[in-house]
């Protein structure tokens, strides 16, 4: 599986008529990212598909995502990315081998730490009613970006009316493809050390490490 499942970098396009910078919308988002920055640390179940109506593609993948403030460990079947705020480990067991990466945090990405605060810049917002997911009636908000020559036109997100959590989100490109995000057994009441946010060789035995810095 690609790196770019879970790492996918933001280039919007097709801004639609509609899209404004909504105020109810934009409570909504503050009251989510206001949430889960008042959390230390947490960890959730989170899947991925990969759906593309028109082609017949509908793959999908799971794994298990920790956060601590802007560092995050995401473990996969096929992959684990790592990164500590500085540096991103990308592991792939099916060959043992690890690439090395600074982190920018400059840059238009979306990762598991930075979903929620990604419309307060780029992006205009309108609130699109209630939907149930995941078991909850959830506030449904689109992200529309300002740039015009961006691969992606639309983010979905799914934040929960009970307590502010994200729920899941949807990254809609124009080819067709649809990316779509679950997050699950959400737990806050963690306890988790910074060096879980490196990685450590010694315990991947032969492991082939690419430094990209």
């Amino acid at each position: 599986m690609k790196k770019y499942i879970f790492l996918v970098v933001i280039g919007l396009t097709g801004v639609t008529a509609y899209a404004q910078y909504d105020p109810q919308a934009r409570e909504v988002l503050d009251n989510m990212s206001e949430k889960i920055r008042s959390i230390n640390a947490y960890s959730a179940s989170i899947s991925n598909s990969l759906v593309n109506e028109v082609e017949g593609i509908n793959d999908e993948f799971k794994g298990k995502i920790t956060v601590k403030g802007d560092m995050y460990r995401l473990e996969l079947d096929e992959q684990v990315v790592i990164n500590n705020g500085t540096t991103v480990w990308t592991y792939l067991p099916d060959v043992n081998e690890v690439n090395i990466d600074n982190y920018d945090p400059d840059e238009d990405e979306i990762t598991p730490s930075k979903i929620y605060d990604a419309y307060k810049d780029g992006y205009k917002y309108i609130y699109m009613g209630n939907e149930t997911k995941e078991g909850e009636m959830t506030h449904v908000i689109d992200l529309v970006p300002n740039d015009l020559d961006a691969q992606f036109f639309k983010i979905k997100l799914y934040v929960s009316k009970k307590d502010n959590l994200l729920k899941g989100w949807t990254m809609f490109e124009k080819s067709g493809n649809q990316y779509i995000y679950a997050i699950r057994d959400f737990d806050s009441g963690i306890s988790v050390k910074d060096s879980s946010f490196e990685f450590n060789p010694a315990n991947y035995p032969g492991v082939e490490i690419i430094d990209l810095r």
